[in-house]
């Protein structure tokens, strides 16, 4: 059994939530004898293939790019070569030009979809792309939504009901550094022993402005780990606040990221938009057993964070019910650690790699057979 995975961007140039996704599903599928090809664009000159974690990643040269959609003239050879030796197709939704480089190559293997999000702010070119896409999904043997929350309220995955499955995302705790006591004592001398925490790319969909409104008059420590295009802005909103209590800390390693996961106090996504499909970092938050904060937008947000149980979901783009939340966990510690204990259940029961690998591995051969 030979898989390739196709998306515009993969592990180790980039590390987002589907990059991460598709690096758990090479890596596990591997030690179940699954052999992985993941092909992805680059901009920088790198070796045209490596190998990772016992699979193979191979990049074509980005050339240019329209509407965050990376386009490549190399990458329709790559992908008929690398096609020809694979007995599944596995493609990340969504990504425009990889629908134009399926159907220009003509390649007639099983293919599954994860599909990753809705095509969310490009409303006027979502309606130039929409016969291509609904021709795409038409073609898809398999379509596998990440979470039942997202299939409940996607539009577009409602007309495929009949070939969709649920695979919910897993991390694999074993994959995650070990920081070291003196790692962790510097971050607890730095920032605290107590202090919320956000990590991810900062995005426009992310809600970090509501986050800095609503610490607004508050003294509780919030810690923001990651870099983005409006980084800036969110920095100078919080200037303009007159904020003493954010922490940015911009991008870190991987140790020192998981040291903030392992001593924050809890974790918190105020993405307000369905281009937060999912939220990784609310797994992880779980998987280290944190109580969490996020909003209902009807995405796998709220399948990991169940409200009042792992943690407070509050209603989108409202400061003011973030500063509630924020206020009830900081004052009630001893709710806020039983959310965090039964947040921590729920990832060991639903949400490992080795489930998410296993049911993909199940699908890739009920779809050879």
């Amino acid at each position: 059994m030979r898989v390739l995975h196709f998306y515009k961007t993969a592990f180790p140039d980039t590390m987002g939530g589907i990059e991460q996704v598709i690096n758990q599903i090479a890596r596990g599928a591997n030690k179940l004898g699954v052999k992985t090809d993941v092909l992805s664009l680059t901009p920088e000159r790198m070796p045209r293939t490596i190998e990772i974690d016992g699979y193979l990643t191979h990049r074509a040269r980005l050339d240019f790019q329209i509407a965050s959609t990376g386009f490549s003239m190399s990458s329709f050879l790559r992908f008929a070569q690398l096609a020809k030796t694979a007995d599944i197709i596995h493609y990340h939704f969504p990504w425009p030009f990889m629908d134009m480089v399926h159907f220009a190559t003509m390649v007639k293997k099983p293919n599954i979809m994860t599909y990753h999000s809705d095509v969310i702010r490009q409303k006027h070119l979502l309606k130039l792309y929409r016969p291509l896409k609904w021709k795409f999904l038409e073609d898809m043997d398999c379509i596998v939504a990440t979470s039942p929350n997202y299939l409940l309220t996607s539009d577009v995955l409602a007309k495929y009901r009949h070939k969709v499955r649920v695979i919910p995302i897993g991390l694999d705790k074993t994959n995650y550094p070990k920081p070291s006591e003196e790692k962790l004592a510097y971050w607890r001398n730095r920032l605290g022993p107590k202090f919320f925490l956000f990590i991810g790319v900062i995005r426009y969909y992310k809600g970090l402005h509501f986050l800095m409104a609503a610490a607004q008059g508050t003294n509780y420590p919030i810690v923001i780990v990651g870099e983005g295009p409006i980084e800036e802005e969110i920095k100078i909103q919080a200037k303009q606040l007159g904020l003493q209590n954010i922490h940015f800390l911009g991008y870190l390693k991987d140790e020192d990221k998981v040291a903030l996961l392992i001593i924050c106090y809890s974790v918190v996504l105020p993405s307000y938009l369905r281009s937060e499909a999912f939220g990784i970092v609310l797994l992880e938050g779980a998987m280290y057993g944190k109580p969490m904060i996020s909003c209902e937008i009807g995405t796998g947000t709220t399948f990991i964070n169940i409200a009042n149980e792992t943690g407070l979901v509050i209603p989108p783009s409202d400061p003011i019910a973030l500063r509630e939340a924020l206020r009830y966990l900081w004052e009630h510690p001893d709710q806020a650690a039983a959310m965090g204990r039964r947040a921590e259940g729920l990832y060991w029961r639903k949400f490992t790699a080795d489930q998410m690998v296993r049911s993909y591995v199940d699908l890739y051969f009920q779809l050879v057979k």
